[in-house]
């Protein structure tokens, strides 16, 4: 299996700036082998949960149209661990933000096997 700890959630004011890690530990390598995909998604109180940003092995990205510009994601291959640097955050930014991982070679938005509990970010206009 393969775990995923979220970090760096947490409050902030509007127009600040947060970075999220994600860690991932337990058997990696078999499960998700050299070429794979990780992400971000969120979901806010009484919403569906959507997609903030995805990256594959390669360094191909996309990005939800609301973060575009604002979001950077980053991957560190060998290391399995996936951030998420959000700068002039909104209040609609608040969410729980959930990273998640798969071994599919090109990330699409769906089919992710593996996620992280989640980490709490609070936008205060």
């Amino acid at each position: 299996q393969v775990q995923l700890v979220e970090s760096g959630g947490g409050p902030v004011q509007a127009g600040g700036s947060l970075r999220l890690s994600c860690a991932a530990s337990g058997s990696i390598y078999w499960h998700l082998g050299r070429n794979y995909c990780m992400g971000w998604f969120r979901q806010a109180p009484g919403k569906e949960r959507e997609g903030v940003a995805n990256i594959d092995t390669d360094g191909r990205t996309t990005y939800a149209d609301s973060v575009k510009g604002r979001f950077t994601i980053s991957l560190d291959n060998a290391k399995y661990s996936l951030s998420l640097q959000m700068n002039s955050l909104h209040a609609d930014d608040t969410g729980m933000y959930y990273c998640a991982a798969d071994s599919r070679a090109s990330c699409t938005w769906g089919g992710f096997d593996y996620w992280g509990q989640g980490t709490q970010v609070t936008v205060s206009s």
